[in-house]
């Protein structure tokens, strides 16, 4: 292990409502197991990251919301995030100069056990690699929903998470695959991922399993609808503090449909006993070598400008997925 003296870091806290700022803080040398990572990039997950920006984190189950590496209690100020990718400087021999994935906050350098990690294959690059979350979450809902050889599949919502889901899915046997959105130009993405596209007027129902995706009340009755008969409903979304208004004298009671929860925080029930959250990790970095995942890296910013790129981010509609936060290089 390579001995340093104590480095300063810099982080970002959400302060307030709608407001944050880069705050400094010493980082210890790595201890036994440990490693120190020096952040190339991180990735802003907009529905999350929107949500604790703006104090919306529900108090009912802040506890459970926490990320693995957050600092400070909803709904501020905290030290939040979970899309992170660095380089090992200090360590462990054989992590030094590993490319890594890490569930921790938009910070320049951390430390954290090396247990922790995901080291990033070399044909994986490092900006792409911020997606591993991501597409972690697509996994997890993936097992819960356990589409089967024919079946018939919508992927409502054609966001980051939706689009991620929908890209993995493509390469499944399913006898149909649809991404369904009310935006016509989420076509673009449909097309690039080579799946087919719908509007919600136009798409097919008699599901066996609808993801829904859209974190919308709209997107959730619609995914009520294309279910079939006796079949289930993913609900992936993360509604927060938003009530949601159901029809659910209509299709779900009728037909006998099941909505049921994916939550990233627990490997999805059917895979649990023989799955870790560190091999669902490393198998959501294995994805990433397919280069049409480049797609949803739709924006930078440097690390320094994150404060007001994180007003603007969330002050503004659009169509983007996930932003790319740059950090500087040493000599920088």
């Amino acid at each position: 292990m390579t001995i340093s003296q104590p480095h300063e870091a810099q982080a970002y806290w959400v302060t307030d409502k709608g407001r944050g700022e880069l705050r400094r803080e010493s980082i210890q040398t790595p201890g036994p197991g440990e490693a120190l990572v020096r952040t190339l990039y991180s990735g802003i997950s907009r529905g999350t990251e929107r949500v604790v920006h703006e104090g919306r984190v529900p108090v009912r189950v802040a506890e459970r919301m926490h990320a693995p590496h957050q600092e400070g209690d909803f709904p501020g100020p905290v030290k939040y995030g979970y899309l992170s990718v660095g380089v090992v400087e200090e360590g462990p021999e054989e992590w030094l100069g590993q490319n890594v994935f890490s569930l921790h906050p938009h910070q320049d350098l951390y430390v954290v056990p090396v247990k922790e990690l995901t080291r990033i294959p070399e044909t994986v690059p490092a900006r792409r690699a911020v997606l591993t979350g991501i597409v972690e979450v697509a996994i997890n809902a993936i097992w819960e929903g356990g589409p089967r050889l024919g079946d018939r599949v919508a992927v409502v919502g054609a966001g980051l998470v939706g689009g991620a889901v929908a890209t993995l899915l493509r390469n499944f046997p399913l006898g149909r695959l649809e991404l369904v959105d009310p935006d016509p130009k989420k076509a673009k993405l449909a097309e690039a991922i080579k799946v087919d596209f719908a509007q919600p007027k136009d798409a097919n129902n008699d599901c066996d399993v609808v993801f829904h995706c859209s974190g919308t009340d709209d997107g959730l009755k619609l995914s009520l609808q294309l279910a079939g008969d006796d079949s289930d409903v993913v609900e992936v979304s993360w509604f927060a503090d938003k009530d949601v208004t159901l029809p659910l004298g209509e299709d779900f009671h009728a037909r006998r449909l099941t909505i049921r929860s994916s939550q990233v925080s627990v490997v999805a029930k059917a895979r649990r006993h023989r799955r870790t959250n560190a091999q669902r990790l490393a198998l959501a970095v294995e994805q990433l070598k397919d280069p049409v995942f480049d797609i949803f890296l739709t924006g930078e910013c440097r690390f320094h400008d994150l404060p007001a790129a994180m007003i603007d981010l969330f002050g503004r509609r659009g169509s983007g997925f996930c932003q790319v936060v740059a950090y500087p290089k040493p000599e920088e």
